[in-house]
This record gives structure tokens, C-alpha cells and sequence, in this order.
């Protein structure tokens, strides 16, 4: 077991790169303690998102998310994490605590992977197809073998049956008010520090040509990459034998490797969860893999055009917000 722990200053810099992971509308729905020399992650239900997010599924996969940059980032810093998942049968909110350890070696792809963090980014526009996935993809698979989390790779003839599942979902929620009012929350453009800024969204022309995609709120009349017609993205699916909280939680951190897998070989990314919040259409996801286990986020992979700059970082909440130090 560890016999030290880090520095107060590279604890707080970790969780602030920790908490660029990923999260239903950027809601950001952690919570971390520092105490008794180690870190402890509860899921923070005052952010959970409801009308989107039913089941709480999502917070857990954002969660999950957290934790994963969490252990790239101290690892990057020269700490080897030791986690301990749902540490307390009392407090289900309680999703892990975690100790450290100094590292003997930090190699050049644990300062790869934390780089990845600050360099990935949700994408929502339309994609070049990944010409080299081939080579790719069985490295990719190999970065989730062991994990609780399976990888599928939907092939192309089966696009349009996502694509139609897709739109089933935003059909089925065409009158759902709540749900409505509670994306135009999410993507309101006086958002500081939650939620997803005008910038990051697709405007109504780009959004047509991205067939597989949440419908969200147009904020601008922008037309960015109009010489990609349609998107030529591979869509993956990350699935787990079960529903229960544990694997829901291991597929969060499966999905943080995979996004930080694909960043450091330079494709965009964009996590789609809206295929699996509602029945019919993750269903449909589930047939398509095969009925080989209970689809949890699907991820669109590709390749952004080169000569455009790095969009800027969705906003963040600070460092008081996220985490107490006892």
C-alpha cells in the first residue's frame, strides 16, 4: 500500500485535468473529497440531469470518465493510483476512493495520455472517414481488454438503421417539454462554467449532414467543413454484460481510454448517449451488436480537417466547486 502522498498542488492539478473528462451536457456531476491522505469521487446528484438522464446512467458513466483522467493525470505527475470502487455499502454516492504511490517511471505515453486530456475535444460536426482504422482499430480494442466495458465497431451497412434510431428518439421526445426546457438550460450561450457553449454546437446546415447525433439547439448559422457532404465517421459502441451501478461505473473509465486512445492518434471524437436513454432506440443498438450485452454510450470516431485550430475548451467549474479538502 502507498506509504506517501502527493503534494496538496499536485493532487488540485490532477482534478483539475481529471474533471475535463466528459459529461452529459457538461454538467460536470462529480464530486471530490481530500482526506486521510487519499482522494475519494462521490457522484454529485445535485447535477444530474433528470429529464435527460432517467436512470442516472449517464452520471455514472461521467463519472466513470473522471476517474479514469483522474489516474492518467497523477500517473503523468509520477503517482500510481490504487482505486477501491464503491468503497461504502451506506452511501451508494460514494463511487471510489483512491491512494497514490510514487511511480519509478514515467514513460512519454503516460505524458502522451494526460496531454490527450487537454487536447480532446466533443466534436459535432461532420467527420473524414479514419483512412488508417484498420491499423488502429485492434490497438484500440486492446486498450479496453480487461476492463468490464466490450467494443463494437458498427460497420457501414448497418449506418442507416442507426441513423433511423436515431431520429426515433428525437421523434418519441418531440413533446416532451421537460426534456426541451432542460436542453435549452444546458446550452443557454449566458452558461460560465456548465453546459455546452453556443461554439460547440452544430448550427442547423452542419447538423443535417451529421446523420447519427443528439438534436440540440442551432445557436448560430455557421456552415464549418461544407465540403464534407455527409459524416464518414465509424461509430463505436461501448456495451457491459449488465445494468448494475459497477459496470455501468467500469464503462466510464473504458470510455475515457477509448476517447484518449483515439486524441493521441489524432481523430476527433463525439460521445453520443442519446441512443441509450430510451428503450426503443437502445433496443435497436442492442440488436445491432448482436444482443452480446446492454449498450451503455456509442462514440463517433474521425477525422477533423487538419488546418483548422483547436476549437476552445468547454467551460469548467473551478477548483472550490469540485473539491474539499478535510
Amino acid at each position: 500500500m502507498p506509504q506517501t502522498m502527493p503534494q496538496l498542488e499536485v493532487v488540485n492539478e490532477a482534478v483539475l485535468l481529471a474533471c475535463r473528462a466528459p459529461s452529459v451536457h457538461n454538467s460536470q456531476p462529480w464530486r471530490w473529497v481530500s482526506e486521510g491522505g487519499g482522494l475519494h469521487l462521490y457522484v454529485d446528484r445535485t447535477r444530474w440531469v433528470h429529464n435527460t438522464d432517467h436512470s442516472g446512467r449517464e452520471s455514472l458513466i461521467s463519472c466513470g470518465a473522471v476517474l479514469d483522467h483522474l489516474r492518467v493525470a497523477m500517473a503523468a505527475a509520477g503517482w500510481q493510483a490504487h482505486i477501491k470502487r464503491f468503497p461504502n455499502p451506506d452511501n451508494i454516492d460514494h463511487l471510489a476512493s483512491v491512494e497514490f504511490s510514487p511511480r519509478e517511471l514515467v514513460a512519454d505515453v503516460d505524458r502522451n495520455r494526460a496531454e490527450a486530456i487537454l487536447q480532446r475535444r466533443t466534436d459535432r460536426l461532420p467527420f473524414r472517414c479514419p483512412t488508417f482504422w484498420a491499423r488502429f482499430e485492434p490497438a484500440l480494442r486492446g486498450s479496453v481488454d480487461g476492463t468490464a466495458a466490450m467494443l463494437d465497431v458498427l460497420s457501414d451497412e448497418v449506418r442507416s438503421q442507426l441513423a433511423e434510431a436515431s431520429q426515433l428518439t428525437e421523434t418519441l421526445r418531440r413533446y416532451d417539454a421537460s426534456y426541451h426546457a432542460e436542453l435549452q438550460w444546458w446550452t443557454s450561450p449566458f452558461a460560465l462554467s456548465v453546459g455546452i457553449p453556443p461554439e460547440a454546437l452544430a448550427s442547423t446546415s452542419e447538423q443535417w449532414r451529421v446523420d447519427v447525433a443528439r438534436d440540440f439547439p442551432a445557436r448560430s448559422d455557421t456552415d464549418r467543413r461544407a465540403d464534407l457532404s455527409v459524416d464518414g465517421s465509424k461509430i463505436l459502441v461501448l456495451s457491459t454484460a449488465g445494468d448494475t451501478r459497477a459496470e455501468v461505473f467500469s464503462c466510464g473509465e473504458a470510455l475515457s481510454t477509448v476517447l484518449l486512445e483515439c486524441t493521441m492518434a489524432g481523430m476527433a471524437t463525439c460521445t453520443l448517449t442519446h441512443l441509450i436513454e430510451l428503450d426503443e432506440s437502445r433496443d435497436i443498438v442492442r440488436r445491432l451488436i448482436r444482443e452480446r450485452g446492454e449498450p451503455q454510450v456509442l462514440i463517433r470516431v474521425g477525422i477533423a480537417p487538419p488546418i483548422e485550430d483547436l476549437p476552445a475548451a468547454t467551460p469548467r467549474r473551478p477548483l472550490d466547486d469540485v473539491l474539499e479538502i478535510r
